[in-house]
């Protein structure tokens, strides 16, 4: 099932898509709720009845009041528009190896042993469009290709081989980085924060694992939980800069979730990424040129970069730098 939040009256409208036409949940079914939040507070009531009007509607069948509207007609939303809060980890060996390596630093052993993640704005959580960046945010602006899961029931001590039960479904996830920002702070060893809190973006919609279940693969070894060999691309206006595959978890959700649940309640509506993909960000791929030749030019998003995000199965996430009305800089107010 692919489900998608757009607007509709100023409001925020929960919808399945199927086949490009979007069906307004309550439509299909007067017990299912017509927005997210809920249908995440209600999903072991709801999820039986929406996967089986998705069935219906996959079979060409007209259900209850519902009627087709063109995906393309109207403003999606971020699929989880009002998420409890953003959790993102850091699972992709790769993406940790080669940006250690290009710093000319050992690769830390503590990334075998467990996984971890940082906490980001969940207010700052967006869909699809413009992304308003200040002009320090556009001093090394950074997109940073990963997946995301939300949390669709509540639960604590969660064990990595139960985890899975907990997961509603699997976006793309662009964590949005202003690196000079971040690097600034993460000298004080605290962090990342004010780098990151401007924009998180997540999208298009909503898949439910079942949706994936063509494309699961084991895990590495020594892991637990689930895992799905998805391509992952991300080009920048029309260039693709960035591939891999979200197969190459080396944590898996399921081992993060884990960890996320240790003496802690978990939340429906809670997103947790998955952390960058090898090759997932200008920070690594201009390391990596630069490692490789001195005169290596480097690239950081500019005002009116569109920045488009595939992930198999999960579709196309698009998102264009905007250059908010304002010369406000914190750097600026640094002390001598």
């Amino acid at each position: 099932m692919k489900l998608v939040t757009y607007l509709r009256d100023e409001a925020d409208q929960l919808a399945i898509l199927v086949n490009g036409l979007l069906y307004n949940t309550q439509d299909l079914h007067p017990d299912l709720p017509n927005n997210m939040q809920m249908f995440l507070l209600m999903w072991e009531e709801v999820i039986d009845i929406a996967r089986h009007v998705d069935e219906q509607l996959k079979s060409g069948q007209h259900v209850g009041s519902a009627m087709g509207i063109p995906y393309d007609s109207v403003q999606v939303l971020a699929p989880v528009p009002f998420p409890t809060s953003c959790r993102d980890g850091y699972a992709f060996r790769q993406h940790v190896a080669a940006a250690r390596r290009n710093r000319k630093v050992d690769m830390i052993p503590e990334f075998d042993q467990y996984p971890i993640f940082y906490f980001t704005n969940h207010n700052a959580i967006q869909g699809p469009g413009k992304v308003y960046c200040m002009p320090d945010h556009f001093d090394k602006l950074d997109f940073e290709l990963e997946a995301a899961v939300v949390i669709c029931k509540p639960g604590r001590n969660i064990t990595a081989a139960e985890a899975d039960e907990y997961i509603g479904g699997y976006m793309i996830m662009n964590d949005l980085s202003a690196r000079t920002l971040q690097m600034e702070e993460m000298k004080l060893n605290l962090g990342p924060a004010k780098g990151k809190d401007f924009s998180t973006v997540i999208g298009p919609m909503l898949v439910t694992p079942d949706e994936l279940e063509a494309f699961k693969a084991p895990p590495k070894p020594g892991h637990t939980g689930n895992n799905y060999h998805l391509k992952m691309t991300c080009r920048v206006n029309g260039v693709q800069v960035s591939e891999g595959n979200m197969g190459d978890m080396d944590w898996t959700f399921a081992e993060i979730i884990e960890r996320c649940a240790y003496g802690v309640n978990l939340l429906p509506g809670d997103i947790i990424g998955s952390g960058t993909v090898g090759t997932g960000c200008f920070l690594e791929l201009n390391g990596t040129g630069k490692l490789q030749d001195p005169n290596y030019q480097e690239q950081w998003l500019q005002p009116g970069d569109v920045v488009e995000m595939e992930i198999e199965g999960l579709g196309m996430l698009q998102s264009t730098m905007e250059k908010e009305e304002s010369d406000f800089s914190l750097l600026k107010l640094k002390k001598v």
